[in-house]
């Protein structure tokens, strides 16, 4: 599996347990394992441009997903096709400012949007109700999965 972590945002960030959560998520998606994924930490400036010009959204906002091979989840057994599942862009400024109204690290909260970025990437939305159920308890279980098993600090 090919996971690539960019840092552009000069936030410090701790590249290869970001690493470590994408390689977590797709093995758990059951994605192939030669599947490539990119991480990139990017200012606000450059969120901003991103999130206008992909969303038609003013300022910057926390993660978009930029799919490419538009792969889904496999299941036990039957892994997804090798490809090229896309990009998560991430601003850890929004993220640092998400995190303190809920309550916990800014890193918990990148790790949060990594996943959530992810699950977009594979095909999840949240755009109903039933879709954001869905993959809010998919969020959830896998980070929360990922955390339970990382070493403390």
């Amino acid at each position: 599996m090919s996971i690539e972590v960019n840092n552009e945002s000069g936030y410090e960030v701790d590249e290869a347990e970001f690493a470590a959560l994408g390689r977590f998520v797709l093995d758990e998606m059951h994605v192939h394992a030669q599947t490539e994924l990119s991480i990139l930490f990017v200012d606000t400036e450059v969120m901003t441009e991103l999130h206008i010009q992909w969303m038609d959204e003013p300022g910057p906002t926390d993660v978009l997903s930029f799919p490419m091979d538009e792969l889904r989840p496999g299941r036990d057994g039957d892994v997804t096709p090798a490809g090229l599942l896309g990009d998560v862009v991430l601003c850890p400024e929004v993220a640092a400012a998400q995190a303190v109204t809920a309550g916990h690290s800014t890193v918990e909260e990148m790790l949060l949007l990594t996943t959530h970025g992810i699950l977009h990437l594979l095909g999840y939305d949240h755009a109903e109700p039933e879709e954001e159920k869905e993959m809010f308890a998919l969020q959830r279980k896998l980070l929360l999965t990922f955390l339970a098993g990382r070493p403390t600090r």
